[in-house]
Parts: structure tokens; sequence; C-alpha cells
């Protein structure tokens, strides 16, 4: 059981099933025995979409599309105004590496986010998160391939996007 509003951490080997459990909740993986429940409904008897809704993951293999930053932030909610993208890059400490990049928001990030560091491509998964506001975050080895300058600022946004949500 895990209070919501709560951060719980999983630790344990490599191997030991940490990112199996995360992959559990939105349904990436299905149940074989048993029941996982939020908020006392189990989540086989829900759309994917309402519950994928309510969770964002944010894990060390960031997926970026070919697109523009603002894209790319705004795929956490689709229809996002300009407003609400730039003030979840704040959030996420992404808003000054963006405004640097040669057409800041408008800048076309490559496959995979192939111009950018980790720490940046980090940063844009967080402030996608942000941008959808959902109640529960998965975090799967978020800072675990970043050099000491990029893990402190993107703790920093993690800090923010985890404030009064169940956190796991």
């Amino acid at each position: 059981k895990i209070k919501g509003g709560s951060t719980v951490a999983l630790v344990g080997k490599s191997g030991s099933g940490k990112s199996s459990f995360i992959n559990l909740l939105p349904r990436f993986y299905s149940v074989k025995n048993g029941t996982i429940k939020i908020d006392e409904q189990d989540i086989s008897n829900v759309t994917l979409k309402s519950l994928r809704k309510e969770i964002a993951v944010v894990s060390q293999d960031v997926i970026l599309f070919d697109d523009t930053v603002e894209a790319n932030i705004a795929y956490g909610r689709l229809g996002a105004s300009k407003e609400d993208i730039i003030l979840a890059s704040k959030n996420a400490a992404a808003d000054e590496f963006i405004r640097e990049l040669p057409d800041g928001y408008e800048t076309i990030v490559g496959e995979n986010g192939l111009k950018l560091s980790g720490g940046q491509k980090q940063r844009l998964s967080i402030a996608r998160a942000m941008l959808k506001n959902s109640s529960i975050i998965l975090l799967d080895e978020a800072t675990s391939a970043l050099d000491t300058e990029s893990e402190a600022k993107v703790k920093y946004a993690i800090d923010n996007l985890i404030k009064n949500r169940t956190t796991i």
C-alpha cells in the first residue's frame, strides 16, 4: 500500500523487479496474478486512457521525437498553450538552456534528442510530465546516466515535479 501524496523508493539489486513494478502500474505489462488497485479501483477494470492520464513516467531512457522542443514538451498535454509549456520548462530547470538553443523552443531536437545532452533530455522529459499534471509520478532511474552538474539540475526539477503527488 502506498498512501496518496507520499514518495516511495524501491531499492534492490539489478534485475530484482524495480522497473517491472513501475511498468505494471500504467499497464505496460499485464498482471498475471493478483490485482493492482489505485484508489480501490482495479487498474485492469479502467480504460488505458483514463489510467495513463493520471500517470507520468520519467525514466533514464527518454523518448523524444524528431520535432521541436515545444512539440516534445507539449506531448505531455496536447493543445497546451505556449505559456503553459514555458512554465513547465521553467519548473523543470529547462527554460534557460532551451532559450540558448539556435531556435529556442522551435529548435528541432533530432531523432531521440540527438542534438541534446542527457541532462537536457531528462529536463524536457520532466517538463513534459509537469505539463501533463498527473497525480502519480513514476521515476525509473531518472538520474542514473547523468554527470554531477546535470544530476543536480535534474534533481531540482524532480523536486518541483513531485510536490503534492504520489511518487514512486
